[in-house]
């Protein structure tokens, strides 16, 4: 895949513009915000030198589709720092496995609940199929169940944030990446590292946000 060609099927659009444009419209959307909010779950290299910011939902097809090859880039590349926002917007079920991730959080276990729903296929999966794969993947339910209802509206409160920056950042639907100063929807692997090749190059030109 060329660069053109990258371009085009990923719609690529500078974040940074993106984000000066849009920012008096958010609530609490600002860079900072949506690069390190201290409740949202990460995963990879947390000293990365590019972040990849994922808005994605569990009945998401789109989101399965480029989740093995958004893993295997983190592993691979080592130098990429991931943040996860659960933003579910496709149905009610879409909250309860956003609940479900979050509250494994607590108990340091985010990564495996996201990994075991993402797994589940086919889209519109109901709550006890989300239910069943929670609980599959070895997960201390007892503790999930406590945290649930203990964390329910820390949980509630990061949604929401969620919800409010990809609404000010005038996001159209999952997945949604954020990659360095960019901003693109599902990508494959090859997307995956072209977009990181462009977003190192663009810092070392100077064009950076933190």
């Amino acid at each position: 895949m060329d660069r053109r060609q990258f371009c085009r099927a990923a719609a690529v659009a500078p974040l940074l513009i993106a984000m000066s444009r849009q920012r008096a419209f958010a609530q609490n959307a600002d860079v900072k915000a949506i690069l390190h909010d201290p409740e949202a779950p990460e995963a990879g290299n947390p000293k990365g030198d590019v972040t990849i910011v994922a808005f994605t939902d569990y009945n998401c097809p789109f989101c399965k589709k480029s989740e093995p090859d958004l893993n295997r880039i983190i592993k691979d590349d080592g130098k990429v720092r991931l943040v996860y926002k659960d933003w579910p917007i496709l149905s009610e079920a879409s909250v309860y496995g956003a609940q479900l991730a979050l509250a494994a959080k607590y108990q340091g276990k985010y990564d495996l609940v996201h990994h075991a729903l993402m797994a589940i296929p086919g889209k519109k999966i109901p709550k006890p199929k989300m239910l069943e794969a929670v609980k599959a993947s070895g997960i201390d339910m007892n503790r999930l169940n406590a945290d649930l209802k203990a964390r329910s509206a820390s949980i509630s409160t990061l949604l929401q944030r969620n919800m409010d920056q990809a609404t000010a950042l005038g996001l159209e639907g999952t997945p949604t990446y954020l990659i360095g100063p960019f901003r693109t929807m599902a990508l494959d692997y090859a997307g995956f590292k072209e977009a990181l090749a462009e977003a190192r190059r663009r810092q070392a030109a100077g064009d950076r946000i933190e």
